[in-house]
């Protein structure tokens, strides 16, 4: 039976894919859940139309994203911690700290796409992390830690 999924699902595929399973497994589990629906001739018609649709507002997001990406390549953030005397930072710096140092600057990023080199920082330094503006935009900010 052909579907269409309307949420990712492990080990299945990923939102809007066109794909084949059994027909137990969709009448029983992925429709009644809400993961699927069947693909019939209007539902491919609209499933296409769809996709045309979110494709042009995906490249005018891509494009703001790049853009947005330009600007931070040239940004670095000092971020002032408590230490020890050895230069061991009391706790540690995450990606919350980050993501507040760029709202400072003018910059609205979710701190769930922030990836630090490591989970935590935890010495003073510097270091650079990937801020994920779009699935396909990446860029890569430095950032220093000094002591307060």
């Amino acid at each position: 039976m052909e579907i269409i999924l309307l949420q990712d699902v492990n080990k299945l595929g990923q939102k809007d894919d066109l794909i084949e399973v059994k027909p137990g497994y969709a009448r029983n589990y992925l429709i009644p859940r809400g993961f699927a629906i069947a693909a019939t001739p209007s539902a491919k018609k609209m499933h296409t139309e769809n996709q045309k649709q979110r494709a042009h507002k995906e490249e005018k997001i891509k494009v703001a994203a790049e853009e947005m990406a330009e600007k931070m390549t040239d940004l670095n953030i000092v971020i002032g911690a408590k230490t020890s005397s050895s230069g061991k930072i009391f706790g540690s710096i995450n990606t919350i700290q980050i993501a507040e140092a760029l709202k400072e600057q003018g910059f609205e990023i979710d701190r769930k796409n922030i990836s630090l080199p490591g989970d935590q920082i935890k010495e003073v330094g510097k270091y650079t992390a990937t801020i994920r503006l779009h699935k396909e935009v990446n860029v890569e900010i430095g950032f220093e830690i000094k002591t307060e």
